[in-house]
């Protein structure tokens, strides 16, 4: 009995020594503990120079590719190319890196020898720490809502003359924020995946319910004079006094049959205007911009007419927002708009309001140049004559908007000329202090090649061809806003990084 307490107690002092030996090796050691990964990437014996050089690398080589995500119906397939720096994803390595190389180096000897010895035999994988541009990410979103087959149209307003016009949305599918963010996160976590693509995750959704107490305090305002301020010299603009019904209005909305309602609108006219002012409100030139269209295609000129003399004498206080679709409102037959070329399904079909995307789009260019601050923008599905690729914007009523905030110290006008085919934007201002010249480069990332299809014709001789589209290729660029003082760069950032897919050349075919 003697002998094996004795021959216990020597290897309890063996096993005490060589823990200690082993937990002084582990501890003086700088390489991560066997058995450790992060984003699923082995970094077993590595130094932590190294995990962070290689995690860096493989970052860097997956920001290169791009993701398709992909809709499929009975009916059609939506698809989008989704480039993750798009998303402005910033890593923190080091902090993950920090973690890995932690394990069995902390508390006592036995903790130090238990988590070392568990890693290797059980294996630990730590997440990757980043984070996602919220805003960005939901723009993500918005995007490819708006674009899916079976969409839902969400409930909006605006003002057409001196009527409120409030329209009902309709139910419909829309990405499923929360599983598509799941998804990402799964696939950023994983440095090892080989994925290039995966489902667009959707749900159906109603409209928001139209809040008209909301419309209300939106719309109703009080009359006020136009007056200034010096030291410091501020400018506050008139205000147009606005009413409307608010029973009546609730009173047609709860009609069942009631798809779109129209309420007249009571304007009170201040007496004082900034015109009436002994000063220059808008004395500077901030930025200008135009873009020219066929003026002989009457139906296509008169959208550009009627949505330019929409936003035309627009005036923004600083902090106030601009909304495309409440100011330009629903393109309707009511309102005055035509048919006119538009792009639909990969085809270039007629369709009303067509064209109005060139008055949004030489706008937002107008606006990058007067620097003020771009909050939703959407570029073309396919590329524009009109502008250079990376520098439109387009617009769909219930789904796409372009809006922008005068993020300036004084309030801007916008005019809007419509002329012998040009269209140009002109926003007036003052200058601040430290006013910088602003421009927009592109730079061009890839040609994206198109496709001939075929389709049969039944009236056409047998044996002949007929060119119904001609094809153009797509391109993905980037779009930079350049700032510049005295003709020299104080920087560059990247405004878009946008996608413009191929148009398939249609070829019509006789049937024999």
């Amino acid at each position: 009995m003697k002998n094996k307490r004795i021959l216990l107690l020597i290897i309890i002092i063996i096993f005490f020594i060589f823990s200690i030996i082993f937990s002084l090796l582990n501890f003086g050691s700088t390489e991560i503990a066997s058995g450790i990964s992060v984003g699923n990437i082995n970094i077993s014996r590595f130094s932590k120079e190294s995990s962070i050089q290689l995690l860096n690398e493989l970052i860097s080589q997956r920001d290169e590719k791009e993701l398709t995500l992909v809709y499929t119906t009975e009916k059609e397939k939506y698809e989008k190319k989704l480039d993750l720096t798009t998303l402005d994803i910033k890593y923190n390595i080091e902090e993950s890196i920090n973690k890995a190389y932690s394990i069995g180096k902390t508390g006592n000897i036995f903790q130090c020898n238990f988590e070392i010895a568990k890693t290797f035999i059980f294996k630990k994988n730590i997440d990757l720490d980043y984070s996602i541009n919220e805003k960005k990410f939901d723009l993500l979103i918005s995007d490819i809502s708006s674009n899916l087959p079976e969409k839902m149209i969400q409930s909006g307003y605006y003002i057409e003359d001196k009527t409120l016009v409030i329209t009902k949305g309709a139910s419909g599918f829309v990405v499923d924020k929360d599983t598509f963010l799941e998804d990402l996160q799964n696939y950023l976590n994983d440095l090892s995946s080989k994925k290039t693509s995966f489902s667009v995750p959707v749900k159906v959704e109603s409209p928001k319910k139209i809040d008209l107490d909301k419309i209300y305090s939106e719309i109703h305002k009080d009359a006020k004079n136009a007056y200034f301020k010096e030291n410091p010299f501020t400018v506050f603009p008139e205000v147009r006094g606005v009413d409307f019904d608010l029973n009546k209005a609730k009173e047609l909305l709860s009609r069942k049959d009631a798809t779109e309602i129209s309420i007249p609108l009571k304007f009170t006219e201040p007496k004082v205007k900034l015109k009436n002012l002994k000063i220059d409100v808008f004395p500077n030139k901030l930025s200008t911009f135009s873009t020219r269209f066929d003026e002989t295609n009457k139906d296509r000129s008169t959208n550009l007419n009627i949505a330019a003399a929409k936003i035309d004498g627009t005036i923004l206080s600083p902090g106030e927002e601009f909304s495309y679709n409440k100011i330009v409102g629903e393109r309707s037959i009511k309102a005055g708009y035509k048919e006119a070329k538009i792009y639909q399904g990969g085809q270039i079909i007629d369709g009303l309001g067509g064209g109005i995307c060139q008055i949004s789009s030489t706008l937002y260019n107008a606006v990058i140049c007067a620097n003020l601050d771009v909050t939703e923008r959407y570029n073309h599905q396919f590329i524009t004559s009109y502008v250079q690729p990376g520098r439109d914007a387009t617009v769909a009523y219930g789904s796409k908007d372009f809006k922008f905030k005068n993020n300036r110290t004084y309030p801007i006008r916008i005019d809007v000329y419509i002329s012998n085919g040009i269209a140009k934007v002109d926003i007036y201002g003052i200058k601040e202090k430290d006013e910088k010249e602003v421009s927009i480069d592109v730079e061009t990332i890839s040609t994206i090649p198109y496709e001939t299809k075929y389709q049969t014709d039944a009236r056409l001789p047998n044996g002949t061809e007929k060119l119904k589209q001609r094809g153009a290729n797509g391109l993905i660029v980037k779009a930079y806003k350049v700032m510049k003082k005295n003709g020299i760069t104080t920087s560059k950032e990247l405004l878009s990084k946008d996608t413009y897919n191929p148009l398939e050349k249609i070829i019509l075919k006789s049937s024999k």
